[in-house]
């Protein structure tokens, strides 16, 4: 499986309502690509507060690298991916994208 991690810092005047509509946008693409196992979205509530700005983010499961590749390439995750971006502090720059491989149970190792 791979856990694909995204975190967002969204510029200062960037509304609660539109971080929802975002997110809303972001889980209409669940059921669209196969392989696309679950999505997580929200806001941090780390007890820890080391966010450094980045209070928002998402987590999207996926089956295998094939499956997060038709991810990227899907229109409504481009599409998706425009509006995260002009919403973001300094653009792209406000967004860090993690990959992460993780292993299922019953997996070999």
């Amino acid at each position: 499986m791979i856990r694909h991690i995204v975190l967002i810092r969204f510029q200062p005047a960037v509304s609660p309502a539109v971080i929802d509509d975002l997110f809303a946008e972001l889980h209409q693409i669940e059921g669209k690509v196969p392989g696309l196992l679950s999505i997580t979205s929200g806001r941090s509530e780390s007890p820890e507060r080391i966010e450094r700005g980045y209070l928002h983010g998402f987590v999207a499961d996926f089956a295998d690298w094939a499956a997060l590749e038709a991810y990227q390439v899907h229109p409504d995750h481009k599409r998706f991916g425009v509006r995260l971006v002009a919403h973001a502090e300094g653009g792209l720059d406000g967004i860090l994208v993690f990959d992460l491989p993780v292993q299922t149970q019953g997996s070999p190792t």
